[in-house]
């Protein structure tokens, strides 16, 4: 878990605003996009010229300069930030006094705080173990819930019509069986899918980015290798797969730690090893002498 406080909510808080102020800043400097540049590359006339002008502060008439109405936007990003902190915080089982933190920010501002650097550096460093501890114990109360829940929809589908299970503990039921040969672990593999954890939350779905997936069968999870072998191209599958043959207690961005997932599969193509390799010879053979490799 990455540190929360380096030496005050406020310096850290502060510190996100004028970074994103200055990236904005370094991005506006920059052309546009591809279109405005000349195929010399250098910066169109017209969008050069664009570029030179400042940028402009929106006006809403409520503040007397820029810079009153720029001091406003940072604390009110600080303001959003800090209360977005403080509802993670209260997911934890820990609640801040808010009218404390915005006192220790009056006072500091005003150079009467009640604590000294020490106090202060000794009460964060507490506070984060806290914090700590406390996600620590989260994590692990969240993993627990997922696989009594994930072992507890895998007996209800395993009941199903159809349903098959695997000395692995990996659980299909073929939809359509497909034609050809099974893919084999060095095959490379195109399909469509859509991926859900059990209470139907959609983590991936390929359907709704508009294009299949391609990849070596033996470079995903183990779910996926195994299950993917028991249909053949054009073939449909479903996959019940449990934690220890997908993510694990550790879990993914949109995947909890110790999920079982669903995957709804559509087996588009089959690629063996020896015809991918052949195909990369041979636009290697056709590429100009000063390709570069991607």
């Amino acid at each position: 878990m990455k540190s929360l406080f380096k030496v005050t909510l406020l310096a850290t808080t502060m510190a996100l605003a004028l970074n994103a102020t200055q990236v904005m800043a370094e991005d506006a400097a920059k052309p546009a996009d591809a279109a405005t540049v000349t195929t010399t590359g250098e910066v169109a006339p017209a969008a050069a010229a664009e570029a030179a002008k400042p940028a402009e502060a929106p006006s809403t008439g409520k503040f007397k300069s820029d810079d009153e109405q720029a001091a406003y936007a940072l604390g009110a990003s600080l303001g959003r930030y800090m209360e977005n902190s403080l509802k993670e915080q209260e997911k934890l089982g820990i609640k801040l006094d808010k009218d404390q933190l915005i006192a220790g920010v009056q006072d500091a501002f005003a150079n009467q705080s009640k604590l000294n650097d020490s106090d202060i550096e000794k009460t964060l460093q507490g506070f984060e173990a806290r914090v700590k501890a406390s996600a620590q114990a989260k994590m692990e109360q969240d993993a627990k819930e997922n696989e009594a829940k994930g072992a507890k929809y895998a007996e209800t589908f395993a009941k199903e019509k159809g349903a098959k299970k695997t000395e692995s503990g990996l659980l299909y039921k073929v939809e359509k069986e497909g034609t050809g040969e099974a893919p084999k672990d060095s095959d490379t593999v195109v399909v469509n899918y859509k991926g859900t954890l059990t209470d139907g939350t959609v983590f991936d779905n390929s359907y709704d980015r508009g294009e299949p997936l391609s990849f070596r069968l033996d470079g995903v999870i183990p779910g996926w290798t195994e299950g993917l072998k028991h249909i053949k191209k054009g073939g449909k599958i479903k996959l019940v797969i449990p934690p220890a043959l997908a993510y694990g207690k550790n879990g993914v961005p949109g995947i909890p730690a110790n999920s079982t997932l669903v995957f709804d599969v559509e087996l588009l193509d089959v690629k063996p090893a020896a015809k991918a390799d052949d195909k990369t010879e041979k636009a290697a053979e056709e590429a100009p002498a000063d390709a570069k490799a991607p």
